[in-house]
């Protein structure tokens, strides 16, 4: 018999109390020298070159007047001096925060004031150009570090390229290595770790600033949740501004002593995962609705004397993965019939996709459709949601392999507390919370009340047996024109979950109804009109094409059937474009920005309702 709840969480509490990344990063180099620590292309670097590199950018960096306490701007891609500068300013009581490397020139000039950061770390011509508009009204900035020499400006001496500040800052540390010693020994539990930015649906972006207890307890806490050995592999994919791989990629690998390897191509992440063999990965929603949109091609590509065997064994593994995710047992024979389909036909599938070793699949950052948990549930790869945010550092529900519901979000981490408001607005408590916002004066504030709860801003409900559902975000609920309160991103996962679809995005706020655009997705769009027959593959001409436009239709029926009267979708449209980051319509973290795609579609939306 385990530990108890109580017990798990005392556990946790204790450890996550003597932890800082400077005694995690000095336990690894000492206990895991020569193990790899991190793994980019065809460099690794172990633990003991990691702590290395980091103690001469902690000197380089030192010497350009980085001080405590004051911020320090990253935008580079995922790479091992992403993770060595972001050290190094940990070890002298900085706060590093990433940028994303979608933002624009505004969002760069707001981010980059709003943070007063005094050294900016840059990659290389197009972050440099990015910046570039807004140095001179930066009255903090000191300081340009840039990785890329050739994209250093002549002439401006606040330019300096990286490989020049960490070889003076080697130099220094050689002369003297007790002085890197010395700037990290005061560090406590309690002291900021990273800032993070949020995505800023709902308004200006908010500095989110994290503490070492924050990132470690939430290390402690998942892995107590659901244990992993000790130096496995991990990818990191995300990027570093997104909460889950800083989270993951940074403090649970140093926790872990983690071999993590980079992934900077979003496309080679599964055949990745098939290399490395990772035992653990999160994959935000997009990814696992792509694989399973390219699956449901694949299949629909084969003959029936191949398919048909597939089938059938998705069809028992997916009606045990429903019992299983509903809190109910799976009879015996059913779980032998599971097992034989299993080792016959699923998972030498499994294999092929490189998803064998695969033994926790999970996802988070936004709403995944039911639909593609089932379809991937029956085939072997039980994807698991978990729910949290910034402010909670990463994750601060999980389901478990063993205990689990299709739908929900999970139970609250060892040590988490989670209260629902009257209006369903759920409230947590815990040593996950972030230390507060970072004001414009400089000074981090608490967003807590005075009993320590957090208002989310997101609804939902908590079944019998504790397993939270998220309904909706608080801001984003459509409230018709009869007063009905709406979901919209219950409506946008059903639409999701066709592989022709790319995004959706359901309106009728102050509206008599429901109606959806719909964006179709790039790369299976095209696939399912060869699948067809049609000769047109064009995102332009499939968002006119009659055959697309009948599938749609079936689509919506079908989601209609499934929602009540006041939610269905009495009216859509197709749009040629195709949504990101990059033109506007979502955020970082390819959450929808609703203003955006309303005040760019006005006319299409004002035509839906033309009738009313």
């Amino acid at each position: 018999m385990g530990p108890s709840r109580a017990e798990m969480e005392a556990q946790c509490q204790s450890l996550a109390d003597k932890l800082t990344l400077p005694l995690l990063l000095k336990r690894n180099a000492e206990e895991y020298a020569s193990a790899p620590a991190l793994t980019a292309g065809d460099t690794t670097l172990t633990w003991a070159r990691m702590r290395e590199r980091t103690a001469a950018l902690t000197r380089g960096l030192d010497a350009l007047g980085l001080k405590r306490g004051e911020r320090m701007m990253i935008m580079m891609s995922a790479r091992p001096e992403h993770w060595i500068v972001d050290f190094a300013a940990v070890h002298l009581s900085a706060i590093p925060c990433t940028a994303y490397q979608t933002l624009s020139t505004e969002q760069v000039g707001y981010v980059a004031r709003h943070s007063a950061a005094t050294v900016v770390v840059l990659e290389g011509k197009d972050e440099v150009a990015r910046w570039w508009p807004v140095l001179e009204s930066l009255e903090a900035l000191q300081r340009i570090i840039v990785v890329d020499p050739a994209a250093i400006p002549t002439g401006d001496a606040r330019f300096v390229s990286f490989a020049q500040v960490e070889a003076q800052g080697l130099e220094a540390h050689l002369a003297a290595p007790r002085v890197f010693e010395e700037r990290w020994s005061g560090i406590r539990p309690e002291d900021p770790i990273a800032m993070m930015y949020t995505s800023g649906t709902t308004g200006d972006p908010k500095g989110v600033v994290l503490s070492h207890r924050n990132a470690f307890y939430e290390a402690i806490a998942v892995d107590a949740a659901i244990p992993v050995q000790m130096r496995v592999p991990s990818i990191a994919y995300l990027p570093l501004a997104h909460v889950a791989e800083r989270e993951l990629g940074l403090y649970r690998a140093l926790y872990k002593a983690l071999h993590v390897h980079i992934c900077t191509d979003p496309t080679g992440v599964v055949p990745l995962l098939a290399r490395a063999r990772a035992p653990a990965f999160f994959g935000v929603p997009r990814l696992w609705e792509k694989l399973a949109g390219g699956l449901k091609v694949k299949l629909g590509a084969l003959e029936p004397a191949r398919r048909d065997p597939i089938l059938a064994a998705h069809a028992l593994a997916l009606e045990a993965f429903r019992l299983q995710g509903s809190g109910r047992d799976v009879p015996p024979e059913l779980q032998q019939q599971v097992a034989e389909a299993d080792a016959k036909i699923l998972a030498p599938l499994r294999k092929t996709l490189g998803l064998d070793a695969l033994e926790w699949a999970s996802s988070g950052s936004a709403p995944i459709p039911v639909e593609i948990l089932e379809y991937l549930g029956g085939f072997g790869i039980r994807v698991l949601e978990v729910w949290g945010m910034s402010e909670t550092t990463g994750c601060a529900t999980i389901n478990t392999p063993t205990e689990f519901r299709v739908g929900a979000v999970g139970r609250p981490l060892p040590g988490l507390q989670l209260r629902l408001a009257g209006d369903g607005e759920i409230f947590v408590r815990g040593p996950i919370l972030f230390s507060g916002y970072l004001s414009a004066e400089g000074q981090v504030v608490s967003a807590l009340d005075a009993d320590g709860w957090l208002a989310t801003g997101d609804i939902g409900t908590l079944d019998a047996d504790g397993f939270l559902t998220i309904t909706d975000r608080k801001k984003e609920l459509l409230i018709t024109s009869s007063g009905k309160n709406i979901a919209p991103s219950k409506i946008e996962g059903m639409l999701r979950a066709h592989p022709l679809v790319g995004q959706a995005i359901a309106i009728g706020d102050t509206r008599p109804y429901v109606t959806a655009l719909i964006a179709l997705e790039p790369e299976a769009a095209p696939l399912w009109a060869k699948s067809q027959g049609l000769t047109s593959v064009s995102l332009a001409d499939l968002a006119r094409e009659p055959a697309v436009r009948t599938e749609l239709e079936a689509l919506v029926g079908a989601a209609n059937a499934r929602l009540s009267r006041a939610e269905q979708i009495k009216s859509f449209d197709v749009v040629p474009d195709m949504w990101s980051p990059a033109t506007g319509e979502l955020t970082v973290t390819l959450k929808l920005k609703r203003r955006v795609i309303l005040a760019q579609y006005a006319e299409r939306i004002a035509a839906l309702y033309a009738d009313a």
